[in-house]
């Protein structure tokens, strides 16, 4: 609830900062940095550029620890998004942005203005957005409330993307009782662009203009930056107004408007910033600091759509669809006639100023006059103590599975809604506008081609936070590595990765132990992989009541293809192809699919990866099917290898049989580093000269729409239908 405006000695008083979870002591800081008692709009906006959602004031000292660069970097995070060269003049562009909060509290409008929001992000680099995934967690189907986020969150996502005309390509959905108050909710977006058309967001050069352009500005999202710092209790009603409201079709306009602008008018543009959390403080002030440049903005210029806005919610409205343009002094002009030609507002509301001032006028009077660091580089950064939590000092001891009947147990593992079919949500999306997406949901990876080119892009998000819950570490490297593993299933070489890390209070040690070690696993698998984090995003305070999400690193991962003759998909071909399981299997239940199904919970400790070991059979796989010799590729992970062979088979109505030596409870196992692959009988001695001891040969396909597996303490055989519909059903049944 926001207050009408006290003076600078009743906000000393009263404190109305602590209602936006600013602390006594940072408005202390906040006050000795701008050499006087702030006013109520300086506060307001300190409050808000001071959040962990745009300080990142607890996370930073995590942050730094991750490799962002190699040879082919062009651009890292700092920016709206990072930038990797693919040649030929090339570059791809992509981010990821949770929506946690906002989605919890407003499913739908939650989920689409966080689409909107990552969309601006890619083409405020200068890129193309052609392609658009997403990452969702929830809590159990049996909740009602949990059966309607799902419903509207996936709305959501559709509505905007569809409506804006970019194709939802991929992504992952899972279920566990852990999101069951919050929901996880992330986004990536992919661009292509020319490397030379590179945007950055400066406000540079002294009387360079400051353009607004866009949406107007409304009272819709008012500093939801802090709404997004901030915890859900059962005793506090959350802040609905604090979640925006977002229109696809003027963000269709304003994409193409900011495009033309990019790439017939560079002379023009200096700079360029969607006017994401914090709104319209966050991009100016960010955009004066990256240019070690002042600014000053006169508030009665903003196009507003709602009468007598405060200077506080004029700054701090995260109304959608804005961006915010430095350009050259004597080009206005001819930049406001362009978005005129969209139908958009486009208005000069300020200049870069001498200094390092951030100033802001409103009714002729200076509702502002800081330094620009005092709102960004000065925020400040905690150094948390950080504590193992007591369920990994003494692990539980490691799960068997004893399983009985191998058939109901499959049937049933393929109805999990974690396991079962996502068609029900994917196809109310549309992943074919644009007419590049060559592979489409449900696979291994999304895959688009790269237009004029023999190209394709490769494109996953991947996260488990079972295994980040039980061994941070371990889980971490295990993320990258699951969503490398799909790339390269796909024919692709893994380039680079952006992250949402979704955790709950990073205050408490136990929660930063959790953020600081899955850290570290992310970053010893993105050096194996040569996978640079380019850009990211922090989620924290996802817990209600005190109770936190299971720790949840979400990994948006893109990859190159060479040569689109060699993209591969999943599903089997044809029969007689030779059935091979790459790397070796082991007793590994831990944090597993059938744990859960089984006892309703997951405890134990992760087994460790061994990333080199791991990327020496992405390197092998590759070789395979660069060759041509690779007819199915599948990445073994969530339910082991009896549920990637389901996977396989279903699509195709094409079975196998397969004689494995190996007890028959290990097929379910989540053994990391490993690949079912297909083979035409004729290709078999170049493909084992490729693999050698890395692959094993277990049978092959069959014309019968059934698997025959035999194992060393019995045989057993499953029907592709019997597998299907329990798959088909495992969402849809229980949505009902």
């Amino acid at each position: 609830m926001l207050q009408t405006e006290l003076s600078p000695e009743q906000i000393q008083t009263t404190k109305p900062y602590r209602q936006w979870d600013m602390s006594d002591a940072e408005y202390d800081r906040f006050t000795a940095l701008i050499g006087h008692l702030p006013t109520f709009t300086e506060v307001g906006l300190a409050s808000g550029m001071w959040s962990e959602h745009c300080a990142y004031k607890y996370s930073k000292p995590v942050l730094r620890q991750f490799w962002t660069k190699n040879e082919n970097v062009l651009m890292g995070p700092g920016e709206g998004a990072g930038v990797i060269r693919i040649g030929d003049g090339l570059a791809v562009v992509f981010k990821a942005e949770s929506h946690n909060h906002p989605s919890a509290v407003e499913p739908y409008e939650g989920a689409a203005t966080g689409v909107g929001g990552i969309i601006r992000d890619i083409f405020s680099i200068g890129a193309k957005p052609i392609a658009i995934l997403d990452s969702l967690r929830f809590g159990e189907l049996t909740d009602p409330r949990t059966r309607q986020l799902l419903d509207q969150i996936v709305a959501g996502i559709a509505g905007y993307g569809n409506a804006i005309g970019i194709p939802t390509v991929g992504g992952e959905t899972a279920f566990d009782n852990a999101y069951a108050r919050n929901p996880l909710v992330n986004a990536m977006c992919v661009g292509i662009m020319r490397e030379d058309q590179l945007q950055k967001g400066r406000a540079a050069g002294i009387g360079n203009a400051i353009l607004y352009v866009g949406a107007k500005t409304g009272r819709d999202g008012i500093n939801g930056a802090s709404f997004a710092s901030g915890t859900f209790s059962d005793t506090e009603d959350a802040d609905r107004a604090a979640v925006q409201v977002g229109d696809p079709f003027m963000e269709k306009l304003l994409t193409d408007a900011c495009l033309k602008v990019t790439n017939e008018h560079q002379d023009a543009l200096v700079g360029m910033q969607d006017m994401g959390a914090a709104g319209l403080v966050s991009s100016s002030a960010e955009m004066a600091a990256k240019a070690d440049s002042g600014m000053a903005l006169n508030l009665d210029l903003v196009p507003q759509r709602e009468p007598d806005m405060t200077p506080f919610e004029i700054m701090l409205s995260e109304s959608q669809e804005r961006m915010l343009l430095c350009i050259a002094e004597g080009h206005e002009q001819e930049i406001i006639d362009i978005f005129a030609g969209y139908g958009l507002d486009a208005v000069v509301i300020g200049r870069v100023t001498p200094g390092h001032a951030y100033q802001l006028t409103h009714h002729g009077a200076t509702v502002c006059d800081i330094p620009v660091s005092a709102l960004t580089t000065d925020a400040p950064v905690y150094h948390q103590q950080s504590t193992m939590p007591v369920r990994l000092i003494a692990p539980a001891d490691d799960f068997q599975p004893v399983i009985t009947d191998m058939n109901a147990a499959w049937i049933e593992l393929m109805n999990q809604p974690t396991m079962a079919s996502k068609a029900s949500l994917y196809q109310r999306y549309d992943a074919q506008v644009q007419t590049n997406t060559v592979v489409l949901p449900g696979s291994d990876a999304a895959v688009l081609r790269i237009k004029g080119t023999k190209r394709a892009l490769a494109l996953t998000t991947d996260s488990n936070g079972r295994y980040i819950y039980l061994d941070p570490y371990q889980g971490g490297a295990m993320t990258v590595a699951e969503a490398a593993r799909n790339l390269v299933a796909s024919g692709a070489t893994p380039l680079g990765i952006t992250d949402c890390l979704n955790y709950g209070d990073s205050t408490k040690p136990e929660v930063f132990f959790e953020l600081e070690e899955s850290a570290k696993g992310m970053t010893a698998a993105t050096k194996v992989f040569n996978t640079p984090v380019i850009s990211g995003n922090v989620s924290l305070y996802n817990e209600t009541n005190g109770t936190p999400i299971y720790p949840t690193p979400m990994v948006g991962m893109v990859g190159l293809i060479e040569d689109c003759s060699t993209i591969t998909t999943q599903e089997f071909k044809q029969a007689d192809d030779l059935v091979y399981v790459v790397g070796q299997t082991r007793p590994d239940f831990n944090g597993s699919e059938i744990q859960k199904m089984i006892t309703g919970s997951i405890g134990g400790r992760l087994a460790p990866i061994d990333l080199h070991v791991e990327k020496a059979h992405h390197d092998l796989v590759l070789a395979a099917i660069r060759t041509h010799l690779v007819t199915a590729a599948h990445d073994l992970s969530e339910g082991g290898l009896l549920a990637a062979l389901a996977e396989m088979g279903l699509p195709k109505y094409i079975g196998a049989e397969l004689q494995v030596d190996i007890p028959t409870s290990w097929l379910f196992a989540e053994t990391p580093g490993r690949f079912l692959i297909t083979v035409r009988p004729e290709h078999q001695a170049a493909f084992d000269d490729i693999m050698g001891d890395s692959a094993r040969l277990l049978g092959r396909t069959v014309a019968a729409p059934q698997f025959t597996i035999q194992a060393p303490n019995r045989t057993f055989t499953t029907t592709i239908a019997a597998l299907e519909k329990s798959w088909e059903d495992g969402i849809p049944c229980r949505m009902k």
